[in-house]
């Protein structure tokens, strides 16, 4: 029998589709393809590997059949059914029209990847094609039959596929080839499994499918938003929702690892972990949304991650609190388009970025000022973050961008911890703790003092990214947001007006800060990157804060329009290949979408 090679090739990252468990997630390409999903949790080694690779590193297509040694066809139409995280994806071919439905069902014991061909029109040939390398695509499992179920087991793991096709197995690859007539729908499922455990149980795709469009139903019925940007926001909301590991309610920033944030450089970081500053904001917008149950649920995660050591506070853990999260290299990966290296695990986890103390006492705050039932731990914790802040905010950090550079003053770090010691000092006002008010007064006032003759230039009128340097940072736009000066203060406008001019692209949007190129500039790092999205829409909020909210709004509708077809964004937008870098989809950009939304929606700036 000849061997049927697949020659599938890792598509554009706006050509990805999420789907999720809210405990793991998978990427499906426009042709069928999933080239990504790690099992059983967001942090464990992946199954299908193939986007930072070749096919040989993993893979599962199911689409129309196509001829040998050719490219599978992209789906001429895909969409999520209606506000859930269900893909639907229909190919219009010579002999008819073919729909795939792609799903994880809300984990109820072994997680599960469900795949429903239906036929539309005509007689379609298809193809499903399962290639299971485990350990990031580094081992070949054993593939057998057991009872008829398909099972691949490479040490601790194991995968079942389950489908009522015939499958045979050719060129280490489990295929299955039929037909499929209007009305018909044939079942394609992979659960995982422990290898020493019972085999999990038989899927039940119908089922599991009506649960899974019922569950998002129910979820996004509690969105209190119903502006004009309702479909931009709630599906942002449900990307935020699938990123939170249930089992314990922390917040991975994406579901990938090293997607480059400069197609071809080393930019490449492995985002499954839970940054305290994005769960953080995280947080915000879904409280702000009328989601409090995930708001309760990572306010817990916080405590039992921190434990009583807040003065040892890391910029992040893993999902479930994890603490040593060493980082590696996995040089038999070639890395999405050559961007190498391929990196697991986040050797920036135990970097002292100062202004993690003002997300983390922020989101603290709005959940205390919305109404979540008081926790007398959170408001100890609040207090023992001040006074460690106390002792240790003259120090130079390694910044919201954790630059692998030396550690500089940054400014945001300092705006940051003055917005810790303000939200304590609310909540102690407020009497729902007790704390040295009178010195932390004089603390506030210190590090707001600093700021404003340290950070910032008045011969150019804008603060810089740190003392002493004429460099501009577009983490600087967070000063009026987080009302360390009022919008209308002409530093606070300066500095706005100094990142438009210096840190924009040609086409509008703002990049972090300047890189040095293939020398390595503040972040210790050598090449450039794309312009990052989130700092994009902080611009859009301040125009909006400085009164110029039909610019505002001009901006954030660009923004949008960055987005897939599905709603979905990278970390970044590169000006000069027009296409989205950085992992994917990331937390980071979903989140300023959602808070700039609400702004926008509250001035009455949109069009229509």
């Amino acid at each position: 029998m000849a061997v049927r090679l697949e020659m599938h090739v890792a598509g554009r990252i706006e050509d990805y589709a999420l789907i999720g468990d809210m405990q793991t997630a998978a990427l499906v390409c426009r042709d069928g393809t999933a080239d990504w999903l790690c099992l059983p949790r967001f942090d464990s080694h992946a199954v299908f590997a193939g986007l930072l690779g070749t096919d040989e590193h993993g893979f599962w297509r199911v689409g129309p059949a196509h001829p040998e040694h050719a490219e599978p066809p992209a789906a001429d139409r895909r969409r999520y059914r209606g506000d859930s995280l269900i893909l639907e994806s229909e190919w219009d071919t010579a002999r008819g029209t073919v729909r795939v439905t792609d799903f994880m069902p809300p984990r109820d014991g072994a997680p599960q990847l469900i795949r429903i061909v239906e036929g539309v029109s005509g007689r379609v040939p298809m193809r499903s094609a399962l290639r299971m390398r485990f350990s990031y695509g580094r081992v070949v499992p054993w593939v057998h039959k057991v009872d008829g179920r398909t099972v691949a087991v490479a040490g601790p793991d194991s995968v079942w596929l389950d489908t009522e096709t015939e499958t045979y197995g050719e060129d280490l690859t489990t295929y299955s080839d039929f037909t499929v007539a209007p009305g018909e729908r044939y079942a394609f499922t992979i659960s995982w499994q422990p290898s020493h455990h019972q085999p999990p149980a038989l899927p039940e795709p119908e089922g599991s499918l009506e649960a899974t469009e019922e569950f998002w139903r129910d979820w996004v019925e509690h969105c209190t938003y119903h502006g004009p940007y309702r479909e931009a926001v709630v599906r942002s909301l449900i990307t935020l929702k699938a990123l939170t590991y249930a089992p314990t309610g922390g917040i991975v920033a994406a579901p990938t690892t090293s997607l480059p944030e400069e197609i071809g450089g080393v930019r490449n970081w492995d985002y499954r972990y839970t940054w305290l500053r994005d769960a953080a904001i995280t947080l915000s917008s879904l409280l702000r949304t009328g989601y409090r149950d995930e708001a309760r649920a990572w306010r817990e995660w916080l405590l039992r991650a921190v434990a009583g050591d807040p003065e040892n506070l890391q910029i992040m853990y893993g999902i479930a609190g994890e603490r040593e999260l060493g980082e590696a290299e996995l040089d038999w990966l070639p890395g999405y388009e050559n961007s190498s290296p391929v990196r697991v695990g986040n050797g920036a986890a135990h970097q002292l970025q100062l202004d993690v103390y003002g997300e983390v006492t922020e989101a603290l705050h709005l959940a205390h000022m919305t109404g979540l039932a008081r926790n007398d731990y959170a408001s100890l914790l609040q207090l023992r973050l001040i006074q460690y802040l106390e002792k240790h905010w003259t120090e130079p950090d390694e910044g919201i961008w954790e630059v692998r550079g030396p550690r500089r003053h940054f400014v945001h770090s300092k705006v940051m911890a003055w917005v810790a010691v303000d939200r304590t000092i609310k909540l102690i006002e407020s009497g729902d703790a007790d704390g040295p008010l009178e010195r932390w007064r004089e603390l506030r006032d210190d590090i707001h003092r600093d700021v404003c003759d340290k950070g910032y230039d008045k011969e150019r009128n804008t603060f810089t990214q740190s003392y002493g340097s004429r460099e501009l940072d577009a983490s600087l736009l967070l000063i009026p947001q987080m009302g360390f000066l009022p919008p209308d203060d002409k530093r606070v406008i300066g500095t706005i007006e100094a990142i438009q001019r210096e840190l924009s692209t040609e086409d509008g949007f703002i990049l972090r800060y300047p890189t040095a190129g293939e020398d390595a500039g503040v972040d210790g790092l050598a090449g450039d990157e794309g312009a990052f999205l989130a700092c994009s829409f902080w611009m859009a909020d301040d125009l909006a804060m400085i009164g110029r909210v039909d610019e505002a709004r001009k901006l954030f509708e660009r923004l949008l329009a960055l987005r897939n077809d599905l709603g979905l964004l990278a970390e970044e937008w590169d000006p000069r290949l027009q296409r989205q870098v950085g992992n994917f989809p990331q937390a980071f950009s979903h989140v300023p979408l959602i808070d700039t939304a609400l702004r926008l929606t509250a001035s009455g700036a949109y069009g229509g």
